[in-house]
């Protein structure tokens, strides 16, 4: 599923970042721990240039367990990065962020200088809820649909640490149309640039390899069909998602699925593995030499066709002459 959104207040703290970014000291990115590779903004290794990153995986207590562990093992081997895993079921989690930071920036406190920490994440991810429980009182809004922030905002947390708070941030182009249908499934992409079926049925067919007996389960199925359309009828049966004729409505019964997902009722999943990051980044770089190597192309048709263009006008004229 390609993604494409990107509303101008994105933009916006698109160049606030790096606005600020001088001044920053560490960055704090939410990651969603269900699909850590998948949202990670790839524009942040840019933007902070080099500075270091406490990576959270939120929403910890809705994931596979044993893959949670695997994640943070595998991002904690990044250059300059530090993962933690929480969740807002676990407010210790995230009390003990503060600690954190003045462990990846020992010299800080030994100087008495408080740290400046940005916090940055896709939208949805939690953000707005995370700040308000490292601040202790309500300074950020929240909500469950993405781009509830709309500006950027500091926080003093306490225990020198204060905090930038940006507007969810989504790059411009999702390339990794796995990428695209995982952000879809978790809620980061706004309902009206999704189609609920097509996001569903992605979501099924993994849930089938993955998870099958989580989905039988769940939707009291004896069998799981590895035909997706099978998978989606019975759902749909279950659940009384018919229209007219008896036809399953597979809009209704994504719906479902895609509720039941996020909610955590479905059971504990994870929606991709590091070895599924490092092959899918594989085929981006291979699709996106393939699609640079076709605009390449069709610039230097344009080039010589004007060059053509030019030579045919000159002719003319000389031939009046």
């Amino acid at each position: 599923m390609q993604i494409q959104w990107f509303p101008g207040h994105m933009h916006k703290a698109r160049l606030q970042i790096k606005a600020a970014q001088p001044k920053v000291d560490l960055f704090i990115e939410l990651l969603d721990a269900r699909i850590p590779y998948s949202s990670e903004n790839p524009m942040l290794a840019e933007l902070r240039d080099g500075k270091p990153v406490l990576k959270l995986l939120s929403k910890s207590d809705l994931a596979d367990v044993s893959l949670l562990k695997r994640w943070q093992q595998y991002l904690n081997t990044q250059h300059n990065t530090k993962a933690k895993a929480i969740s807002t079921t676990n407010p210790a989690s995230i009390l003990r962020i503060k600690d954190l930071c003045h462990e990846i920036l020992p010299a800080k406190k030994e100087s008495g200088r408080p740290i400046m920490a940005m916090i940055v994440g896709i939208p949805n991810v939690g953000k707005s809820t995370l700040i308000n429980t490292l601040a202790g009182k309500p300074v950020a809004k929240t909500g469950n649909e993405p781009a509830v922030t709309k500006g950027q905002q500091r926080i003093n947390i306490g225990d020198g640490v204060s905090l930038l708070d940006t507007p969810g941030v989504m790059w411009p182009n999702v390339e990794n149309p796995n990428s695209g249908s995982r952000l879809a499934a978790i809620g980061s992409i706004k309902d009206t640039a999704m189609d609920y079926a097509e996001v569903g049925f992605f979501l099924g067919k993994y849930l089938t390899a993955a998870y099958p007996e989580l989905l039988k389960e769940r939707y009291k199925l004896d069998e799981v069909s590895p035909n997706i359309i099978e998978l989606m009828d019975e759902i749909g049966k279950k659940r009384g998602c018919l229209g007219k004729g008896g036809i399953v409505d597979w809009d209704r019964t994504a719906r479902i699925l895609l509720t039941d997902f996020r909610s955590g009722k479905i059971g504990l999943v994870t929606l991709e593995t590091p070895e599924m990051m490092i092959e899918e980044k594989k085929q981006v770089a291979i699709t996106s030499a393939a699609k640079a190597e076709r605009k390449a192309s069709r610039k230097e048709i344009r080039r010589a066709k004007r060059k053509s263009d030019r030579a045919a006008s000159k002719g003319k004229f000389k031939r009046k002459d």
